[in-house]
């Protein structure tokens, strides 16, 4: 059984950064695919990146041009690099990852397996 870990989480000041990591035991990551996910307090959980199983990437348009998702195969590790943060960024971030080929990147429900969060708060 995969489990997921995130880390990195914290409290930066508006236009900072932060890296997140998820870092996956029990079982290798593979190709599969990963994503990310955040929800604020009071919100539905939204989808902010992914990593299909190709290595192509897909973002949220709220994030694109700002957050990068990568994997490290070797260190069965995602990240997500996150930069110029804004207030609205607050949330707590989730990593996901699929279990087989789904075709499926920016729903939740496509998800098999889920870490248990990590916050991050950004200041203005």
């Amino acid at each position: 059984q995969l489990q997921l870990v995130e880390s990195g989480g914290g409290l930066v000041q508006a236009g900072g950064s932060l890296i997140l990591s998820c870092a996956a035991s029990g079982d290798t990551l593979g190709n599969n695919a990963m994503g990310w996910f955040r929800q604020a307090p009071g919100g539905e959980r939204e989808f902010v990146a992914a990593i299909k199983w190709s290595g192509t990437t897909d973002y949220a348009d709220s994030v694109k041009g700002r957050f990068t998702i990568a994997r490290d195969s070797a260190l069965n590790t995602s990240y997500l690099q996150m930069n110029s943060l804004r207030p609205e960024d607050t949330a707590v971030y989730y990593c996901a990852a699929q279990r087989g080929f789904k075709g499926i990147y920016s729903s939740a429900r496509a998800y098999d397996y889920w870490g248990q969060g990590t916050q991050v708060t950004v200041s203005s």
